[in-house]
């Protein structure tokens, strides 16, 4: 079920009302409710489906539970291995074989052995990477004993698959989710209408920002070489408004939906196009999952702690898997790479914890450095965007190599009038970048200018809304 689609405008307030008007005697029986309505949100795409996370959800309930029960450490590391074959395993058959065999097969072709891959016809599950994640930090939290495991299942599972936030995240920890179904919630006005907000916000910025940009996207990758420089950037700079406005509008929608049911999400994004470097990009893009490899990835394989080549390589390791998670596709990995590349410099001049705080903090206005800082970083990123976006890295290269030619100084051609609904994002983001999102008016004092806000963005929501498309993230 898609956030911007008819079935959820019904889906939602039912929900809603169900949830504080019929079972809100007991804690028990929301989180019951919750559970069912996830499963139901889940399996409107593929109810086929629903067996692998509810699978997937039996092994690591039970082995949080054995973990905790065991004297062994040789049988909690056993049984945690357990727990992340299972995970991974579901994760490599329905999203990284098919790929494998192909890159084999490929492989001994081109020193003379010719086979073909073995592939399998499986269809890629709707948030798989997203919900593996959450539930693997659960049994990993547990192992290390940050985290007790629960006894009550009707819990766990709500927290596997909480339906805000399972198809494509925030990628929550347990140790923040988890206790919030163990504690009787109470409804409270101010959070919810916070939450309504937010929801506005991220569908203003998917259904407006995104899927204008994505109509242009289309057109200029598909046809590339029949474009002009000029029409490439602007297909180059949509697409990373595409994918911002896509990713973090879901976000947005996800931790307002929460909100409205008296739960608190992490922040997913924190306004990352006005990042100084990309290491400050990285901090503000994708929090949940950069968060997540820095935890159980990063700090285990020794982090930034010894020498120069093994922080170097810690730094390309986790650039390379992020990109890896992200599909079974070379470029991909290039994209993980290159932004590795990009923040090399910055490790190696210890110079990638110098912007921690806000830009221009508790001002109205960008200085001039700031403005070339976050201008290099959005153009160096962007281009990483290119081989994201491409079919390949071949394609990849070709469009970028063809963005430096003489046509750059021609006009586009192709409609440039989603820059206008940019232009709006960034006005909005810029005023509210010290909260939590763009439209956090609550400091506003005068309602009738905060209802005129609200309405103006529901009208153009209304107004000039592209054609629905499907969310970027789904297909990870």
């Amino acid at each position: 079920m898609l956030f911007n689609s008819i079935e959820y405008l019904f889906f939602l307030p039912i929900a809603f009302i169900l949830y504080w008007f019929v079972f809100h005697k007991r804690l028990n029986f929301q989180n019951t409710l919750l559970l069912v309505l996830s499963y139901i949100f889940y399996g409107w795409w593929d109810w086929r489906f629903l067996s692998l996370i509810i699978f997937s959800s039996i092994i690591d309930y039970t082995c949080g539970l054995q973990i905790e029960k065991s004297p062994s450490k040789k049988t909690k590391k056993r049984l945690l291995i357990v727990s992340m074959i299972v995970n991974l395993g579901f994760l490599g058959v329905f999203k990284y074989f098919n790929f494998f065999s192909e890159s084999l097969s490929n492989a001994f072709n081109s020193v003379g052995y010719q086979f073909g891959p073995l592939t399998l016809e499986v269809i890629l599950p709707v948030g798989i990477s997203f919900y593996t994640f959450q539930t693997m930090s659960y049994t990993i939290d547990v192992y290390k004993g940050k985290l007790k495991p629960t006894k009550n299942i009707i819990s766990f599972f709500a927290f596997v698959s909480f339906f805000p936030q399972l198809v494509a995240g925030p990628i929550e920890r347990a140790t923040n989710l988890l206790p919030q179904f163990y504690t009787k919630r109470r409804f409270d006005y101010k959070n919810a209408v916070n939450g309504l907000r937010q929801i506005l916000w991220g569908l203003f910025k998917k259904i407006v920002v995104a899927d204008n940009c994505a109509i242009v996207v289309n057109q200029v990758f598909d046809n590339h070489l029949d474009y002009s420089a000029s029409t490439l950037a602007v297909g180059a700079i949509f697409f990373a408004f595409q994918i911002y406005g896509d990713f973090s509008g879901y976000s947005d929608i996800a931790i307002g939906t929460s909100r409205l049911f008296g739960f608190n999400l992490m922040q997913n994004f924190a306004f990352p196009y006005f990042s100084r470097d990309i290491a400050e990009f990285w901090r503000r893009w994708h929090i949940s999952l950069s968060t997540w490899f820095r935890d159980y990835l990063y700090i285990p394989l020794g982090g930034s702690k010894g020498g120069l080549w093994l922080k170097i390589r810690n730094t390309f390791i986790i650039f390379i898997v992020s990109g890896f998670w992200h599909g079974a596709n070379w470029t991909f990995i290039f994209w993980g790479t290159l932004n590795a590349i990009y923040f090399l410099p910055l490790l190696l001049l210890k110079r990638n914890r110098i912007h921690t705080n806000n830009i221009a903090e508790n001002k109205l206005f960008i200085s001039f450095t700031e403005i070339y800082q976050v201008l290099i970083t959005f153009t160096i990123t962007t281009i990483a965007w290119v081989f994201f976006r491409a079919e390949s890295i071949e394609q990849g290269f070709s469009y970028v190599i063809s963005l430096f030619s003489k046509s750059m100084l021609t006009m586009p051609s192709v409609d440039i009038k989603p820059f206008l609904f940019i232009f709006i994002l960034l006005i909005f983001e810029w005023l509210f970048r010290d909260k939590k999102h763009g439209l956090e008016l609550s400091n506003l004092k005068i309602a009738s200018i905060r209802w005129g806000i609200y309405t103006l963005i529901f009208m153009i929501i209304l107004f000039f809304g592209a054609q629905s498309q499907s969310f970027i993230y789904f297909q990870f």
